[in-house]
C-alpha cells in the first residue's frame, strides 16, 4: 500500500538551512524541523520531489524509511537486513552506502557502511538468490545511514548526485562557489525581491559566474534540477513516473514563462581573463547565453562599473562579491587589498544599492558600511565565512570626516608641500610622502611620477593583534579616501598593498596566481625603470636606496660591476649609466633578471658586456673564481629557503661569510656595497674580513623622504686596507 505521507530530510551546509526550512515551506512541506544540519519535513510524495526540483539549497534530498538499532555492528546488520529492500531495488541493481557518524560500536565509518551493504545484500541472497553489486558513481539506489547513539536513521538519496550540481558548471576557476551557497548568499541579501522589482544584479568578482546564473535562474523561474538525468528518484523502484513527467512539465511551462519577461541587467568582471571566459561558457550551458541583459567582461575592481551603467531607469540593485580569502602566506596581502578596494568601489559606485560581500574577515563589515549577525555565517568548503550585506551608504558631499582623519589628511598636505617642492627642485620623481607618521594610520605612501601621470603605492603595515580589526580597517578606509582626495589621484592610479613581515623570498613572490599588472615607467636621475604596482609587495624599485643608486654610478666609471641578489637591476642600470665598462647581474629568479634586462636594454644597455645569469649567488660566491670587479653591490635577502639553493640562507648567520667571499672578488682598489634592510641586523667583521675596512655610511645613503625612519637600510662601504678610495 502506498503511504500517503512520506518523511524527508534535506542535508544543508551551515547557515542555510534557517533559509531551506523557509524555502520547503513554500514548496508545500509539512511538519518542519530546523536542525544545523538541515531541515526534516513530511509531506506526499510530491512535495518530496517538488524540493529535488526546486530546491535552490538544500544539498540533498533524503526519503527517511526508518531507525534501527544500532547499539552493536550486529543489531545494525539485523536492522537493516530486516527493511524491504524490493520495495525499492532490484536483485539485479547497484547500490552505495553512504554511512555518517562514529559510535562506541562502529568507530569507523567505511566499517559501517560494509556492515549496511553486506545486510542488503544479504537479504537479496536469502529471498532472491541473486545479490545486487556495489556502483559508487551512479547507483540503482543510495542508502544513506545517519548514526547517533544507539541508533541509525535509514535513508533513500532521491537526489543521487548532490543537488549543487545543476549542470551548468562545465568551465571552473579555483575555489569555485558552490551553486547552493550562490543561491543562499543571494536569497540572504534579497536578490528575490530586487530582481521582481527591476533591479539589477553585478558581481564585481564574477569568477566562474555561479552568482550570476543563479540570480538569473532565480528572476526566470528556472528549476534548478530541470534536465537532471542522474536523480536518484529516477532509479528508484518506488518512483511514480507520471507524478514526476507532470511537476516537470509544469516547471518548463514556468521556465519558458519566466524568459519570456524581461530579465533585470546583470553584469560580471573579473580581472582574470579565464574566469571571463569560464563564465560565458557556463552562462551558455545554462541557456543564459543569448540573453542581452546579461554582460560579462575582463575589468579590473578599480575600473569597475558603477550602478549608472546598468540601466539609468533601474537606480538601485544587488552587488555581490566573493572576494579570495588569502589564507596562503602569498596571498594575505592581496586579498586584505582587494578588499580594501572593494569598499572604496561599494561607497564610490553603489551609493543606495543592495550590497553581500562573503569573507572570512569580518571586521570588513564597518569599513564597508554592511553588517553581519549570527544568521549570516556560512561554511565555505572548510571555511568559516561571514556574509556582509545591507544598503551601501550614500555619500553625502559634505560629511565631515573624522577628527583622525582630518589630522591624517593634513599630514598628507604638510608632506606633500614641503617634500614635494624638495622633489622637485632634486628632479626626484618617485619619493614617499608619508611613514606612518600618525600611529593611528599605519600605511607608507610613496609617489610615483609615470608616463601615465601621477601613481600612488600605498601599504599597510600590519596592525598588532591587541588593536581591534574593525577600528584598523575603518582607519586604513579613511587613509585610502583621504590620500585620494588630497593628492587627487585619480582611483585607477592609486596602488594598495598590505606589509608585514615576511620570511625569505615572500615579499618577492605574486600576490595572486595569474595577476599580470600594467608596467610602468618613472625616472630616476639618468635612468628610466619599469615598475609594477600590482603584482607584487614591491614595486621593482627600492626607493630607499635611490642616494645608495647614486653612489654606484659615481664610482662606476672605467669599473667591471658585480650586482649579486640583483632583483630588477637597478643598481646595474646606474652603474652602466655612470660608464662601468662591463656588469654582471646575478640572481635566482629568472623573473627578476627579464625585469632587470628590460631595464637595461630601456636605457640602451645590451650585449655582451652586459651580462645576466640565474644562478644561487652563494653558490656561485663559494666556487673558486678568478674573476675581479672594481665595483660590487651585495643586498641579500634577510632569509631565504629556495629549492634552488644548495642551502638555506640566514643573512644574521650568513653574512660574514657572504662578505669576505665577494671582497675577494676585489680588484685592489675596489670598492664592495653591502646593504640590508633587516632593521634587527649586526655587523660581524671579525670572521673572514682582516685586511679590508668597512665604513658605516647608512646615514649618507638615507634619502630625505625617509629621514623619519632612519633604520629603513645599513650600508656598508669596504675596500682593501690602504687602498685608493
Amino acid at each position: 500500500m502506498t503511504p500517503t505521507s512520506y518523511t524527508f530530510f534535506a542535508p544543508a551546509s551551515r547557515g542555510i538551512a534557517p533559509l531551506l526550512a523557509q524555502e520547503l515551506r513554500d514548496l508545500g512541506a509539512e511538519s518542519l524541523e530546523e536542525h544545523r544540519a538541515g531541515v526534516g519535513f513530511s509531506g506526499p510524495l510530491a512535495t518530496g520531489y517538488r524540493a529535488c526540483l526546486w530546491s535552490r539549497l538544500a544539498s540533498r534530498l533524503l526519503l527517511v524509511l526508518a531507525r534501527v538499532d544500532a547499539t552493536t555492528a550486529d543489531t545494525l546488520y539485523e536492522g537493516i537486513r530486516s527493511l524491504p529492500w524490493r520495495d525499492h531495488m532490484a536483485p539485479s541493481g547497484t547500490l552505495a552506502v553512504s554511512f555518517n557518524g562514529t559510535s562506541e560500536a562502529i568507530r569507523n565509518s567505511h566499517f559501517g557502511a560494509l556492515r549496511v551493504k553486506d545486510a542488503v545484500v544479504d537479504y537479496f541472497r536469502d529471498r532472491c538468490g541473486e545479490r545486487p553489486s556495489v556502483d559508487l558513481e551512479r547507483p540503482s539506489l543510495r542508502i544513506n545511514i545517519h548514526l547517533y547513539p544507539g541508533q541509525a536513521v535509514v535513508s533513500l538519496d532521491l537526489s543521487g548526485q548532490p543537488l549543487h550540481r545543476r549542470g551548468y558548471r562545465v568551465e571552473t576557476v579555483e575555489a569555485p562557489l558552490k551553486e547552493n551557497l550562490a543561491a543562499a548568499i543571494l536569497v540572504r541579501a534579497g536578490w528575490p525581491a530586487v530582481a521582481a522589482a527591476g533591479g539589477g544584479l553585478v558581481d564585481l568578482m564574477c569568477g566562474s559566474g555561479t552568482l550570476l546564473i543563479e540570480g538569473a535562474w532565480m528572476a526566470t523561474d528556472r528549476a534548478p534540477a530541470l534536465g537532471r538525468e542522474d536523480l536518484g528518484l529516477l532509479r528508484w523502484l518506488g518512483h511514480e513516473a507520471r507524478l514526476w513527467r507532470e511537476l516537470v512539465e509544469e516547471a518548463r511551462q514556468r521556465q519558458q514563462q519566466g524568459l519570456l519577461s524581461s530579465l533585470p541587467p546583470s553584469r560580471g568582471f573579473d580581472i582574470d581573463l579565464t574566469a571571463v571566459k569560464a563564465t560565458q561558457a557556463n552562462l551558455r550551458k545554462a541557456g543564459l547565453g543569448d540573453r542581452h541583459s546579461i554582460h560579462v567582461e575582463r575589468r579590473p575592481l578599480d575600473a569597475g562599473p558603477t550602478s549608472a551603467d546598468l540601466a539609468k531607469d533601474r537606480p538601485s540593485g544587488l552587488v555581490v562579491a566573493n572576494p579570495p580569502y588569502g589564507h596562503r602566506l602569498s596571498e594575505a596581502s592581496g586579498a586584505r587589498a582587494l578588499m580594501a578596494e572593494l569598499g572604496t568601489q561599494l561607497r564610490g559606485r553603489f551609493g543606495g544599492w543592495r550590497a553581500a560581500v562573503l569573507t572570512t574577515s569580518a571586521e570588513w563589515a564597518q569599513p564597508l558600511g554592511l553588517r553581519s549577525g549570527p544568521e549570516d555565517l556560512f561554511s565555505n568548503g572548510a571555511l568559516e565565512c561571514t556574509l556582509l550585506r545591507g544598503v551601501i551608504p550614500v555619500a553625502a558631499a559634505s560629511a565631515d570626516a573624522s577628527p583622525g582623519a582630518q589630522m591624517f589628511a593634513n599630514r598628507l598636505v604638510k608632506n606633500r608641500r614641503i617634500l614635494g617642492k624638495w622633489a622637485r627642485k632634486a628632479g626626484i620623481t618617485c619619493f614617499r610622502l608619508y611613514d606612518a607618521d600618525l600611529p593611528d594610520y599605519a600605511v607608507a605612501v610613496d609617489v610615483y611620477g609615470t608616463g601615465d601621470g601621477v601613481c600612488v603605492h600605498v601599504q599597510e603595515y600590519r596592525a598588532p593583534a591587541s588593536v581591534d580589526p574593525g577600528r584598523a580597517a575603518s582607519r586604513l578606509q579613511e587613509a585610502l579616501t583621504a590620500i585620494e582626495k588630497v593628492l587627487e589621484v585619480p582611483r585607477g592610479q592609486l596602488f594598495f598593498k598590505v606589509r608585514e613581515k615576511k620570511r625569505g623570498t615572500a615579499q618577492y613572490e605574486k600576490l595572486g596566481a595569474g595577476s599580470k599588472g600594467k608596467v610602468h615607467e618613472v625616472r630616476e636621475g639618468p635612468c628610466t625603470f619599469l615598475v609594477n604596482f600590482t603584482d607584487y609587495l614591491d614595486t621593482g624599485l627600492f626607493l630607499d636606496h635611490r642616494l645608495m643608486r647614486e653612489l654606484i654610478r659615481e664610482l662606476a666609471p672605467g669599473k667591471r660591476f658585480l650586482n649579486l641578489f640583483g632583483y630588477t637591476g637597478t643598481a646595474t642600470v646606474h652603474a652602466a649609466a655612470g660608464g662601468a665598462s662591463a656588469t654582471t647581474t646575478l640572481d635566482l629568479s629568472n623573473t627578476y633578471l627579464e625585469w632587470a634586462k628590460r631595464n637595461l636594454l630601456r636605457n640602451g644597455f645590451g650585449g655582451a658586456a652586459h651580462v645576466l645569469e640565474q644562478v644561487d649567488c652563494t653558490g656561485w660566491l663559494a666556487a673558486s673564481r678568478r674573476e675581479r670587479y672594481g665595483l660590487i653591490f651585495l643586498d641579500p635577502p634577510t632569509f631565504s629557503n629556495s629549492k634552488r639553493m644548495a642551502r638555506d640562507l640566514d643573512l644574521q648567520r650568513d653574512h660574514a661569510v657572504l662578505i669576505s667571499r665577494a671582497a675577494r672578488l676585489l680588484t685592489r682598489d675596489g670598492v664592495l656595497l653591502f646593504a640590508t634592510n633587516y632593521r634587527q641586523f649586526e655587523l660581524r667583521t671579525e670572521d673572514g674580513l682582516h685586511g679590508f675596512d668597512c665604513e658605516d655610511i647608512s646615514r649618507a645613503t638615507l634619502p630625505r623622504d625617509f629621514e623619519r625612519n632612519p633604520r629603513i637600510h645599513r650600508c656598508w662601504r669596504i675596500s682593501r686596507s690602504g687602498s685608493a678610495t
